[in-house]
């Protein structure tokens, strides 16, 4: 059993941990705790070495990292002001790896270690060859990308129709903030102001995994399903019911 739950902060994003924390509280028999943010705290030159290891240099080749010297360096300048770090996708498992390595306490499966954190994950695809970028990357600790709840999930098809529109007319690919003004349908953005709201079955997903082993649920009406589009991650976060039957009973 899980008996305490470890949030870490991600400060220059839209999510809010005490919030996350506060709807935990209410649903398991767990002390919850909020700490500030985790590659801050851990944060050396192996970590920054580790980080650049972790690169994904191209989203269809299974090996990844660039460790010369100017991407270390970049790396550490981002563990430091992470205001500075954008656009590179990670491998989750390893940067996993790295931060379990460095857990500030006990490593067990009682004490889940939940970072939030302002970089966006993939995991490798071996069905298809390639990289995918994720919401979550369970276990120990379970990294929580708030990034990659706006990157992950599919938009809308509409989205990804005007933007082809928008290429064809004009030979270059529109911003992404014309888009999203743009195009009807809901899904979450950049600091969407729902971010801490959709993140908050993520957060309760890593705790089913470390206790059962099963995190997500089949039932698209539930917050523990692990929705693979925008509009399924709106309806699974954000709309009423918020558990199925199964998981009501043991969350509500």
């Amino acid at each position: 059993m899980v008996e305490t739950v470890t949030l870490y902060r991600a400060p220059t994003t839209a999510a809010d941990a005490d919030a996350i924390a506060d709807w935990l509280r209410d649903r398991i028999d767990a002390e919850v705790r909020v700490r500030d943010r985790l590659l801050g705290t851990v944060g050396d030159d192996d970590l920054a070495e580790a980080m650049a290891a972790a690169r994904v240099t191209d989203p269809y080749e299974r090996s990844t990292g660039n460790t010369m010297v100017g991407i270390v360096r970049y790396e550490e300048r981002a563990l430091e002001s992470p205001e500075r770090a954008g656009g590179v996708v990670y491998d989750g498992h390893a940067v996993q790896r790295a931060l379990n390595a460095r857990l500030p306490d006990e490593q067990g499966l009682d004490h889940l270690h939940l970072p939030l954190l302002d970089r966006v994950l993939g995991t490798w695809g071996d069905h298809d060859r390639r990289w995918h970028k994720r919401v979550a990357v369970l276990g120990q600790p379970a990294a929580l990308s708030v990034p990659g709840l706006y990157e992950a999930p599919a938009k809308p098809e509409a989205y990804y129709e005007a933007k082809s529109k928008h290429a064809l007319l004009t030979g270059d690919a529109p911003p992404r903030e014309v888009l999203e003004a743009e195009i009807d349908g809901d899904f979450l953005v950049a600091d969407d102001p729902r971010t801490t709201d959709a993140l908050k079955g993520y957060a309760l997903a890593a705790v089913e995994f470390l206790e059962s082993g099963r995190a997500f649920c089949d039932d698209e009406r539930c917050r523990l399903y692990d929705a693979h589009r925008q509009p399924g991650v709106v309806r699974a976060q954000l709309h009423a019911p918020a558990f199925c039957d199964t998981h009501a009973a043991r969350y509500e």
